[in-house]
Protein backbone atom coordinates (compact mmCIF):
# COMPACT_ATOMS: atom_id res chain seq x y z
CA UNK A 1 0.00 0.00 0.00
CA UNK A 2 1.22 3.84 -0.33
CA UNK A 3 2.00 5.33 2.65
CA UNK A 4 -0.39 7.81 3.55
CA UNK A 5 0.07 11.23 5.50
CA UNK A 6 -2.03 14.23 5.86
CA UNK A 7 0.77 16.37 6.91
CA UNK A 8 4.44 15.63 6.91
CA UNK A 9 7.61 17.49 7.40
CA UNK A 10 10.90 16.49 5.29
CA UNK A 11 13.78 17.69 6.90
CA UNK A 12 17.58 17.56 6.24
CA UNK A 13 17.75 17.71 2.86
CA UNK A 14 19.95 19.11 0.32
CA UNK A 15 16.70 21.05 -1.28
CA UNK A 16 16.54 21.79 -5.40
CA UNK A 17 13.46 24.02 -5.57
CA UNK A 18 13.52 24.64 -9.35
CA UNK A 19 11.85 27.81 -8.80
CA UNK A 20 12.46 30.68 -11.17
CA UNK A 21 15.28 32.17 -8.60
CA UNK A 22 17.02 28.57 -9.10
CA UNK A 23 17.10 28.58 -5.32
CA UNK A 24 19.43 25.53 -3.34
CA UNK A 25 19.10 25.18 0.38
CA UNK A 26 21.80 23.23 2.07
CA UNK A 27 20.00 22.05 4.87
CA UNK A 28 16.21 22.48 3.89
CA UNK A 29 12.92 21.01 4.72
CA UNK A 30 9.23 21.40 3.31
CA UNK A 31 6.09 21.15 5.02
CA UNK A 32 3.42 19.03 3.01
CA UNK A 33 -0.22 18.93 3.91
CA UNK A 34 -3.17 16.79 1.65
CA UNK A 35 -0.80 16.89 -1.61
CA UNK A 36 0.55 20.09 -1.46
CA UNK A 37 3.80 21.66 -0.44
CA UNK A 38 2.95 24.71 2.47
CA UNK A 39 6.43 25.61 3.37
CA UNK A 40 9.44 25.68 2.39
CA UNK A 41 12.51 26.58 4.46
CA UNK A 42 16.01 25.81 6.55
CA UNK A 43 15.11 23.05 8.85
CA UNK A 44 15.26 24.14 11.77
CA UNK A 45 13.30 26.85 11.35
CA UNK A 46 10.52 24.71 9.95
CA UNK A 47 11.56 21.92 13.04
CA UNK A 48 10.70 24.70 15.18
CA UNK A 49 7.36 25.97 14.04
CA UNK A 50 6.38 22.37 13.63
CA UNK A 51 7.60 20.70 16.54
CA UNK A 52 4.77 17.85 16.37
CA UNK A 53 4.59 17.11 12.84
CA UNK A 54 5.49 13.57 11.29
CA UNK A 55 9.10 13.83 10.48
CA UNK A 56 11.21 12.10 6.85
CA UNK A 57 14.23 12.95 7.85
CA UNK A 58 16.24 12.91 4.46
CA UNK A 59 19.72 12.74 5.73
CA UNK A 60 21.51 15.05 3.58
CA UNK A 61 20.03 13.38 0.21
CA UNK A 62 19.46 15.89 -2.29
CA UNK A 63 15.19 16.55 -2.72
CA UNK A 64 14.15 17.78 -5.96
CA UNK A 65 10.92 17.98 -7.96
CA UNK A 66 9.80 14.88 -9.10
CA UNK A 67 10.58 14.63 -13.29
CA UNK A 68 7.68 15.18 -16.02
CA UNK A 69 7.78 12.95 -18.90
CA UNK A 70 6.25 15.36 -21.72
CA UNK A 71 5.58 12.12 -24.06
CA UNK A 72 5.69 8.57 -23.49
CA UNK A 73 4.67 5.52 -24.84
CA UNK A 74 3.89 3.02 -22.06
CA UNK A 75 1.80 0.38 -24.68
CA UNK A 76 5.46 -0.27 -25.89
CA UNK A 77 7.09 -1.87 -22.98
CA UNK A 78 6.30 -5.68 -23.63
CA UNK A 79 8.52 -5.85 -26.62
CA UNK A 80 11.84 -5.35 -24.69
CA UNK A 81 14.17 -8.11 -26.14
CA UNK A 82 11.52 -9.50 -28.83
CA UNK A 83 12.55 -10.63 -31.96
CA UNK A 84 11.06 -9.81 -35.21
CA UNK A 85 9.74 -11.85 -38.11
CA UNK A 86 11.39 -10.02 -40.76
CA UNK A 87 14.91 -8.58 -42.18
CA UNK A 88 15.56 -5.58 -39.86
CA UNK A 89 14.05 -2.55 -40.53
CA UNK A 90 16.28 -0.16 -42.76
CA UNK A 91 14.15 2.95 -42.32
CA UNK A 92 11.51 4.54 -40.28
CA UNK A 93 8.33 3.63 -42.05
CA UNK A 94 9.77 0.06 -41.66
CA UNK A 95 9.97 0.27 -37.87
CA UNK A 96 6.53 1.39 -38.03
CA UNK A 97 5.51 -1.43 -40.05
CA UNK A 98 7.49 -4.75 -39.01
CA UNK A 99 7.73 -3.55 -35.04
CA UNK A 100 5.22 -1.07 -33.57
CA UNK A 101 1.84 -1.67 -35.67
CA UNK A 102 2.09 -5.14 -35.34
CA UNK A 103 3.02 -5.11 -31.71
CA UNK A 104 0.21 -2.29 -30.78
CA UNK A 105 -2.50 -4.51 -33.15
CA UNK A 106 -1.54 -7.96 -30.63
CA UNK A 107 -2.43 -6.21 -27.80
CA UNK A 108 -5.18 -7.41 -25.60
CA UNK A 109 -6.36 -5.80 -22.50
CA UNK A 110 -4.07 -7.73 -19.59
CA UNK A 111 -1.18 -6.59 -22.45
CA UNK A 112 -2.05 -3.05 -22.16
CA UNK A 113 -2.60 -2.95 -18.35
CA UNK A 114 0.75 -4.42 -17.47
CA UNK A 115 2.77 -3.19 -19.66
CA UNK A 116 1.75 -0.02 -18.35
CA UNK A 117 1.97 -0.83 -14.90
CA UNK A 118 6.07 -2.11 -15.74
CA UNK A 119 6.49 1.07 -17.35
CA UNK A 120 4.73 3.10 -13.90
CA UNK A 121 7.41 1.31 -11.49
CA UNK A 122 10.57 1.80 -13.52
CA UNK A 123 9.05 5.52 -13.90
CA UNK A 124 8.94 5.45 -10.08
CA UNK A 125 12.34 4.02 -9.31
CA UNK A 126 14.06 6.45 -11.71
CA UNK A 127 11.87 9.72 -10.45
CA UNK A 128 9.48 10.32 -12.69
CA UNK A 129 6.31 11.47 -11.43
CA UNK A 130 4.61 13.09 -14.23
CA UNK A 131 3.66 11.09 -17.66
CA UNK A 132 2.12 12.50 -20.40
CA UNK A 133 1.10 9.37 -22.74
CA UNK A 134 -0.12 8.37 -26.09
CA UNK A 135 -1.93 4.91 -26.72
CA UNK A 136 -2.20 2.84 -29.76
CA UNK A 137 -4.22 -0.88 -29.23
CA UNK A 138 -6.34 -0.84 -32.13
CA UNK A 139 -7.08 -4.70 -31.33
CA UNK A 140 -8.17 -3.62 -28.05
CA UNK A 141 -9.85 0.39 -28.59
CA UNK A 142 -12.57 0.99 -26.62
CA UNK A 143 -11.92 1.50 -22.58
CA UNK A 144 -8.03 1.00 -23.59
CA UNK A 145 -7.35 4.53 -21.66
CA UNK A 146 -9.32 3.20 -18.56
CA UNK A 147 -6.89 -0.05 -18.69
CA UNK A 148 -3.93 2.92 -18.66
CA UNK A 149 -5.85 4.66 -16.01
CA UNK A 150 -6.22 1.80 -13.24
CA UNK A 151 -2.30 1.32 -13.72
CA UNK A 152 -1.50 5.31 -12.86
CA UNK A 153 -3.69 4.94 -9.87
CA UNK A 154 -2.73 1.64 -8.39
CA UNK A 155 0.86 3.11 -8.66
CA UNK A 156 -0.04 6.41 -7.94
CA UNK A 157 1.55 8.62 -10.56
CA UNK A 158 0.33 11.76 -12.57
CA UNK A 159 -0.96 11.21 -16.11
CA UNK A 160 -2.87 12.51 -19.21
CA UNK A 161 -3.79 9.82 -21.64
CA UNK A 162 -4.88 9.98 -25.31
CA UNK A 163 -5.76 7.21 -27.96
CA UNK A 164 -4.43 7.96 -31.17
CA UNK A 165 -6.38 8.35 -33.94
CA UNK A 166 -4.87 6.38 -37.23
CA UNK A 167 -7.14 5.88 -40.66
CA UNK A 168 -4.27 2.74 -41.22
CA UNK A 169 -6.76 0.51 -39.98
CA UNK A 170 -9.68 1.59 -41.76
CA UNK A 171 -12.80 3.86 -41.21
CA UNK A 172 -13.99 1.62 -37.98
CA UNK A 173 -10.74 2.05 -36.15
CA UNK A 174 -10.13 5.36 -36.75
CA UNK A 175 -14.13 5.60 -35.39
CA UNK A 176 -13.51 3.97 -32.69
CA UNK A 177 -10.22 5.59 -31.56
CA UNK A 178 -12.22 8.89 -31.89
CA UNK A 179 -15.06 7.60 -29.95
CA UNK A 180 -12.15 6.33 -26.84
CA UNK A 181 -10.73 9.80 -27.10
CA UNK A 182 -13.74 11.46 -26.21
CA UNK A 183 -15.10 9.28 -23.87
CA UNK A 184 -12.30 9.50 -22.00
CA UNK A 185 -11.99 13.25 -22.14
CA UNK A 186 -15.59 13.30 -20.36
CA UNK A 187 -14.33 11.05 -18.05
CA UNK A 188 -11.74 13.48 -16.44
CA UNK A 189 -13.91 16.58 -17.35
CA UNK A 190 -16.91 14.68 -15.15
CA UNK A 191 -14.53 13.20 -12.13
CA UNK A 192 -12.11 16.23 -12.12
CA UNK A 193 -9.18 13.41 -10.52
CA UNK A 194 -6.14 16.11 -10.02
CA UNK A 195 -4.04 12.91 -11.15
CA UNK A 196 -5.42 12.38 -14.40
CA UNK A 197 -6.03 14.20 -17.21
CA UNK A 198 -6.63 13.69 -20.75
CA UNK A 199 -6.01 15.16 -24.54
CA UNK A 200 -7.18 14.01 -28.10
CA UNK A 201 -4.61 11.58 -29.70
CA UNK A 202 -3.42 11.60 -33.04
CA UNK A 203 -1.15 9.29 -34.57
CA UNK A 204 0.81 11.67 -37.83
CA UNK A 205 -0.76 13.52 -40.78
CA UNK A 206 0.42 10.78 -43.06
CA UNK A 207 -1.53 8.08 -41.80
CA UNK A 208 -4.91 10.76 -41.82
CA UNK A 209 -6.92 12.15 -44.38
CA UNK A 210 -8.34 15.70 -44.25
CA UNK A 211 -12.06 13.95 -43.68
CA UNK A 212 -10.67 12.51 -40.58
CA UNK A 213 -8.13 15.84 -39.44
CA UNK A 214 -11.56 17.77 -39.42
CA UNK A 215 -13.84 15.33 -37.82
CA UNK A 216 -11.20 15.28 -34.71
CA UNK A 217 -11.25 19.31 -34.83
CA UNK A 218 -14.94 19.72 -34.46
CA UNK A 219 -14.55 17.16 -31.50
CA UNK A 220 -11.73 18.51 -29.88
CA UNK A 221 -13.14 22.27 -30.16
CA UNK A 222 -16.29 21.02 -28.70
CA UNK A 223 -14.67 19.45 -25.63
CA UNK A 224 -12.59 22.09 -25.09
CA UNK A 225 -9.27 20.53 -25.51
CA UNK A 226 -5.95 19.84 -28.03
CA UNK A 227 -4.20 17.08 -30.00
CA UNK A 228 -1.28 15.06 -28.92
CA UNK A 229 0.31 13.81 -32.31
CA UNK A 230 3.65 13.53 -34.27
CA UNK A 231 4.88 16.13 -36.40
CA UNK A 232 7.55 15.31 -39.19
CA UNK A 233 8.87 12.61 -37.29
CA UNK A 234 10.58 11.04 -40.74
CA UNK A 235 10.86 12.94 -43.54
CA UNK A 236 8.32 10.43 -44.73
CA UNK A 237 5.97 12.51 -43.19
CA UNK A 238 7.04 15.38 -45.03
CA UNK A 239 6.87 13.56 -48.25
CA UNK A 240 3.91 12.90 -47.88
CA UNK A 241 2.02 15.78 -47.16
CA UNK A 242 3.93 17.15 -50.39
CA UNK A 243 2.94 14.81 -52.23
CA UNK A 244 -1.16 14.71 -51.51
CA UNK A 245 -1.33 18.08 -50.28
CA UNK A 246 1.42 19.93 -51.47
CA UNK A 247 1.94 21.53 -48.61
CA UNK A 248 4.64 20.96 -45.76
CA UNK A 249 3.29 18.66 -43.23
CA UNK A 250 3.31 21.38 -40.12
CA UNK A 251 0.99 23.65 -42.90
CA UNK A 252 -1.25 20.94 -43.77
CA UNK A 253 -2.01 20.54 -39.99
CA UNK A 254 -2.31 24.57 -39.23
CA UNK A 255 -4.51 24.60 -42.30
CA UNK A 256 -6.80 22.10 -40.44
CA UNK A 257 -6.21 23.97 -37.23
CA UNK A 258 -4.81 20.83 -35.23
CA UNK A 259 -2.02 23.34 -34.17
CA UNK A 260 -2.64 25.35 -31.56
CA UNK A 261 -1.67 26.28 -27.49
CA UNK A 262 -3.48 23.26 -26.37
CA UNK A 263 -1.27 20.46 -28.99
CA UNK A 264 1.66 18.47 -28.41
CA UNK A 265 3.76 18.44 -31.64
CA UNK A 266 5.78 15.26 -30.83
CA UNK A 267 9.46 15.39 -32.40
CA UNK A 268 9.58 18.38 -35.05
CA UNK A 269 12.22 16.55 -36.24
CA UNK A 270 12.11 17.45 -40.26
CA UNK A 271 10.59 21.10 -40.24
CA UNK A 272 11.90 24.26 -41.63
CA UNK A 273 12.28 27.89 -40.92
CA UNK A 274 8.56 28.60 -42.51
CA UNK A 275 7.48 25.59 -40.17
CA UNK A 276 8.95 27.36 -37.22
CA UNK A 277 7.46 30.34 -37.84
CA UNK A 278 3.62 28.50 -37.85
CA UNK A 279 4.42 26.93 -34.51
CA UNK A 280 5.43 29.80 -33.60
CA UNK A 281 2.63 31.67 -34.48
CA UNK A 282 0.47 28.80 -33.65
CA UNK A 283 1.45 28.62 -30.62
CA UNK A 284 2.38 25.09 -30.85
CA UNK A 285 4.36 22.82 -28.13
CA UNK A 286 6.55 20.87 -29.36
CA UNK A 287 8.32 17.54 -27.54
CA UNK A 288 12.10 16.83 -28.34
CA UNK A 289 12.58 13.04 -28.20
CA UNK A 290 16.52 12.71 -28.24
CA UNK A 291 16.96 9.10 -27.41
CA UNK A 292 14.59 7.81 -29.77
CA UNK A 293 15.36 10.24 -32.70
CA UNK A 294 18.59 8.72 -32.05
CA UNK A 295 17.26 5.21 -32.38
CA UNK A 296 14.96 5.36 -34.90
CA UNK A 297 17.61 7.44 -37.34
CA UNK A 298 15.54 9.63 -38.22
CA UNK A 299 17.51 12.75 -37.87
CA UNK A 300 18.15 15.97 -35.24
CA UNK A 301 15.30 17.83 -34.62
CA UNK A 302 16.86 21.54 -34.98
CA UNK A 303 15.74 22.38 -31.11
CA UNK A 304 17.93 25.39 -30.37
CA UNK A 305 16.55 26.97 -33.75
CA UNK A 306 13.23 26.04 -32.54
CA UNK A 307 13.70 27.62 -29.00
CA UNK A 308 15.57 30.93 -30.36
CA UNK A 309 12.37 31.80 -32.56
CA UNK A 310 9.98 31.67 -29.59
CA UNK A 311 8.93 27.86 -29.98
CA UNK A 312 8.44 26.31 -26.64
CA UNK A 313 10.04 23.28 -26.49
CA UNK A 314 9.81 20.20 -23.98
CA UNK A 315 11.16 17.10 -23.46
CA UNK A 316 10.46 13.23 -23.93
CA UNK A 317 11.08 9.70 -23.90
CA UNK A 318 9.02 8.33 -26.83
CA UNK A 319 8.82 4.99 -24.93
CA UNK A 320 12.25 4.65 -25.17
CA UNK A 321 12.85 4.50 -21.22
CA UNK A 322 11.51 5.62 -18.43
CA UNK A 323 14.65 7.61 -16.97
CA UNK A 324 14.02 11.37 -17.67
CA UNK A 325 17.82 12.22 -16.44
CA UNK A 326 18.90 10.08 -19.34
CA UNK A 327 16.71 12.48 -21.64
CA UNK A 328 18.68 15.52 -20.05
CA UNK A 329 22.18 14.20 -21.12
CA UNK A 330 21.36 12.78 -23.96
CA UNK A 331 19.60 16.60 -25.68
CA UNK A 332 22.53 17.73 -23.79
CA UNK A 333 25.95 16.05 -25.93
CA UNK A 334 23.70 15.33 -29.04
CA UNK A 335 23.10 19.22 -29.99
CA UNK A 336 26.89 19.83 -29.28
CA UNK A 337 27.26 17.50 -31.63
CA UNK A 338 24.73 18.09 -34.34
CA UNK A 339 25.82 21.76 -33.87
CA UNK A 340 29.89 20.73 -33.76
CA UNK A 341 30.12 23.57 -31.31
CA UNK A 342 30.32 22.17 -27.26
CA UNK A 343 28.96 25.98 -26.38
CA UNK A 344 25.48 24.85 -26.89
CA UNK A 345 22.64 23.15 -25.31
CA UNK A 346 23.69 23.64 -21.57
CA UNK A 347 20.78 26.64 -20.92
CA UNK A 348 18.00 24.79 -23.67
CA UNK A 349 18.37 21.19 -21.95
CA UNK A 350 17.29 22.81 -18.48
CA UNK A 351 14.65 25.13 -20.18
CA UNK A 352 13.24 22.16 -21.67
CA UNK A 353 13.31 19.96 -19.17
CA UNK A 354 12.49 21.72 -16.17
CA UNK A 355 10.46 25.30 -17.57
CA UNK A 356 8.88 23.87 -20.47
CA UNK A 357 7.98 20.27 -19.58
CA UNK A 358 6.46 22.40 -16.13
CA UNK A 359 4.54 24.68 -18.85
CA UNK A 360 3.49 21.80 -20.73
CA UNK A 361 2.09 20.13 -17.50
CA UNK A 362 0.25 23.21 -16.57
CA UNK A 363 -1.89 22.41 -19.97
CA UNK A 364 -3.63 19.30 -18.41
CA UNK A 365 -2.89 19.71 -14.61
CA UNK A 366 -4.18 22.49 -12.17
CA UNK A 367 -1.46 21.41 -9.74
CA UNK A 368 1.72 23.08 -9.89
CA UNK A 369 4.22 20.86 -10.87
CA UNK A 370 7.79 19.90 -11.02
CA UNK A 371 9.18 23.06 -8.42
CA UNK A 372 9.57 23.20 -4.70
CA UNK A 373 7.56 26.30 -3.43
CA UNK A 374 4.36 27.05 -1.48
CA UNK A 375 1.46 25.72 -3.10
CA UNK A 376 2.70 22.85 -5.72
CA UNK A 377 1.83 19.34 -5.97
CA UNK A 378 3.81 17.59 -2.99
CA UNK A 379 5.56 15.35 -6.38
CA UNK A 380 9.02 14.82 -4.83
CA UNK A 381 12.16 12.59 -5.53
CA UNK A 382 15.83 11.78 -2.91
CA UNK A 383 18.10 11.05 -4.48
CA UNK A 384 21.78 9.59 -3.21
CA UNK A 385 23.75 12.08 -3.58
CA UNK A 386 26.41 14.17 -1.86
CA UNK A 387 27.93 16.91 -4.30
CA UNK A 388 31.92 16.63 -4.09
CA UNK A 389 31.61 19.88 -5.33
CA UNK A 390 30.22 23.31 -4.11
CA UNK A 391 26.09 22.83 -5.11
CA UNK A 392 25.09 26.21 -5.99
CA UNK A 393 22.09 27.58 -8.78
CA UNK A 394 24.88 28.66 -10.66
CA UNK A 395 26.72 25.07 -10.79
CA UNK A 396 23.50 22.45 -10.49
CA UNK A 397 23.40 22.18 -14.43
CA UNK A 398 26.86 20.52 -14.10
CA UNK A 399 25.82 18.44 -11.12
CA UNK A 400 23.07 17.73 -13.48
CA UNK A 401 24.73 16.08 -16.26
CA UNK A 402 27.48 14.74 -14.35
CA UNK A 403 26.89 13.63 -10.93
CA UNK A 404 22.91 13.82 -10.27
CA UNK A 405 21.81 12.23 -13.12
CA UNK A 406 23.21 8.79 -12.46
CA UNK A 407 22.77 9.41 -8.44
CA UNK A 408 20.06 6.57 -7.32
CA UNK A 409 16.19 7.62 -6.87
CA UNK A 410 15.49 6.71 -3.18
CA UNK A 411 12.68 7.79 -2.58
CA UNK A 412 9.66 8.55 -4.48
CA UNK A 413 6.27 10.91 -3.25
CA UNK A 414 3.73 11.90 -5.58
CA UNK A 415 0.57 14.29 -4.37
CA UNK A 416 1.78 13.98 -0.83
CA UNK A 417 1.76 10.14 -1.13
CA UNK A 418 5.39 7.47 -0.32
CA UNK A 419 5.13 5.84 -3.41
CA UNK A 420 8.45 4.20 -2.93
CA UNK A 421 10.60 4.57 0.22
CA UNK A 422 14.50 3.72 0.68
CA UNK A 423 14.79 1.98 -2.43
CA UNK A 424 11.28 -0.02 -1.68
CA UNK A 425 7.84 -0.07 -3.92
CA UNK A 426 5.66 0.35 -1.18
CA UNK A 427 2.79 0.64 -3.98
CA UNK A 428 3.03 -3.28 -5.19
CA UNK A 429 4.89 -5.96 -5.51
CA UNK A 430 7.44 -5.58 -8.13
CA UNK A 431 8.67 -9.03 -8.61
CA UNK A 432 4.62 -10.23 -8.67
CA UNK A 433 4.19 -7.73 -11.79
CA UNK A 434 7.34 -8.84 -13.55
CA UNK A 435 6.23 -11.97 -13.33
CA UNK A 436 3.08 -11.87 -14.79
CA UNK A 437 4.51 -9.40 -17.76
CA UNK A 438 7.02 -12.21 -18.94
CA UNK A 439 4.17 -14.64 -18.97
CA UNK A 440 1.83 -12.35 -21.10
CA UNK A 441 4.68 -11.11 -22.89
CA UNK A 442 5.49 -14.74 -23.96
CA UNK A 443 1.66 -15.06 -25.60
CA UNK A 444 2.22 -11.41 -26.79
CA UNK A 445 5.37 -12.35 -28.47
CA UNK A 446 3.47 -15.76 -30.10
CA UNK A 447 1.00 -13.48 -31.61
CA UNK A 448 2.71 -10.99 -32.87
Amino acid sequence: MKELAKQLLITHASLVTLDESGQIIPDGALLIRDGLIVEVGPTQKLIGRHPTEQILDAGGQLVMPGLINAHMHLYSTLARGMALKDEPPANFVQILERLWWRLDRALDEDDIFYSALVALISCIRHGTTTIIDHHASPGNIPGSLDLIADAMEQTGLRGCLCYEVSDRGGPQEAEAGIGENCRFIRRCQAEKNPMLAASFGLHASFTLSDKTLKQCVKLAGDLGVGFHLHVAEDAADVRDAQQKYGKSTVQRLADIDVLGPQTLAIHCVHVDDDDMEILRKMGANVVHNPQSNCNNGVGVAPVLEMMGQGVRVGLGSDGFTANMFDEIRTANILHKLSHRDPRVGYAEVQQMAFQNNREIAALFFNSSLGIIRPGAAADLIFLDYFPPTPLRSETFLGHLLFGIGGARVQTTIVNGKILMRDGQLLCLNEEDVAARARELAGKLWERF
